[in-house]
């Protein structure tokens, strides 16, 4: 089955996107955006308020709460070339929120703007805060894949996430093809935006409101948030021409153990909000296999083909899966999970945990949009966007949205 799904061909999930049908910025209420219902086959014209009355009875609503840093900082040598470091992911301490908040110093795993200016030599910026004037110096390490270890210090006394939010600029992506500005800084955040870490957007929870969740709350649907940390690589393109050449990226995920007991439970229709919701659940199945293979492990990592390698039909049950994974925690009294996933989805894989999602129109021949063709099954993603394409939807993370239904699934709202 590996050697299947490793030989797909990126090109058979291509499609015409034309430049002008990129959103480059949010409507001015994002919850009137566009949003295009589809179960089993059959295509829906709304719009993203009518989630409430469009989702399935009493059923969990799962979202990302991470929040988008100010990860790109602008830096001038003295000779007046411009260098952009982009930071990726702490490297020293590892963890998010240690690093967030030190004082005098941390590493972090960057990629580097015009790096060739800059060999060697300290980076020099002078950053007021408060009516002070705090020094930050930053110092180029060990290369890294794709980009190196920058060691940042300065005084002060001041966190580094103050330091971020004084002169970082939020990282929009690179297809939107223009400067971020200051309304960036709220339109890339999702209302639910609390946990810093991420370098993007989770995209399809930007329409929610607090007054459209309110509504949800009303009609009796549940609200659960988990982590994760979106990195850089959600843009990284496949460059080869069959999906099994291309290296998923390495992400920080975050799960309360109460949210996976209510998993295991199963009782109500899992819809999650976004692609990385839909990653970081179905990749607990896949840590429970591992929990149970390697009960002394500290942490975990899924492997991006690990849900191949077996037919679904040798593999234990997800509730079998979660329950070692309970275990695991329960043994070391751990009240979240916390590990990392690089995990694929693709045509081929089998959905353990997500009946239904919210998600966006993603950009051709990406990863995401093998993720939706494993939902919708066989080549149905394509009358999904062809229909989405002639009825003037916006694209990419300030467009418009899609609610895929399960099979059967109708709302008795």
């Amino acid at each position: 089955m590996i050697e299947q799904v490793r030989q797909l061909r990126i090109s058979d999930y291509d499609y015409p996107l034309p430049d002008e049908r990129i959103a480059r910025h949010p409507l001015e209420q994002r919850e009137q955006c566009k949003l295009l219902c589809w179960r089993d086959g059959v295509i829906d014209d709304r719009h993203f308020v009518d989630v409430p009355q469009l989702l399935p009875s009493e059923c969990m609503l799962v979202y990302n709460n991470t929040r988008v840093i100010n990860a790109r900082l602008r830096f001038t040598k003295e000779t007046g070339a411009r260098i952009e470091v982009f930071c990726l992911e702490p490297w020293a301490p590892r963890d998010y929120e240690r690093i967030f908040q030190a004082t005098d110093q941390c590493d972090w795993q960057c990629l580097v703007g015009n790096s060739k200016r800059w060999r060697d030599g300290a980076l020099t910026l002078q950053v007021p805060i408060d009516g002070r004037t705090i020094t930050l110096t930053a110092e180029r390490g060990e290369a890294q894949a794709g980009g190196c270890v920058v060691h940042f210090a300065w005084d002060g006394g001041v966190t580094f996430a103050t330091l971020l939010e004084a002169i970082g600029e939020i990282p929009i992506p690179p297809y939107l093809r223009r400067d971020s500005c200051e309304r960036d800084r709220t339109d890339y955040q999702t209302v639910y935006s609390h946990i810093e870490g991420s370098v993007a957007a989770p995209t399809a929870g930007l329409h929610f409101t607090d007054a459209l969740l309110e509504q949800c709350d009303a009609v009796g649907i549940v609200r659960r948030e988990l982590t994760l940390h979106v990195g850089a690589g959600t843009f990284q393109p496949v460059k080869s021409e069959h999906i099994g050449d291309h290296a998923m990226h390495c992400e920080f995920i975050d799960v309360p153990r109460d949210l996976i007991d209510e998993l295991r439970r199963h009782e109500r229709t899992v819809i999650a909000v976004g692609t990385t919701s839909v990653r970081t659940l179905e990749s607990l199945y896949y840590m429970g296999l591992m929990a149970h293979e390697q009960p002394e492990a500290h942490e975990f990592t899924v492997d991006q083909w690990m849900p191949y390698t077996a037919p679904a039909s040798e593999r234990p049950s997800t509730e079998q899966a979660l329950t070692w994974l309970l275990e695991w925690l329960d043994k070391r009294g751990m009240s979240r999970l916390m590990g990392s996933t690089r995990l694929m989805i693709a045509p081929g894989f089998t959905y353990r945990l997500v009946d239904g999602m919210i998600t966006n129109f993603h950009q051709p021949q990406s990863t995401l949009l093998l993720l939706v063709a494993a939902f919708t099954g066989a080549d149905r993603w394509r009358a999904i966007y062809d229909h989405a394409l002639a009825s003037d939807y916006r694209f990419l993370s300030y467009g418009d949205a899609t609610l895929l239904l399960p099979r059967g699934e109708t709302s008795t709202k």
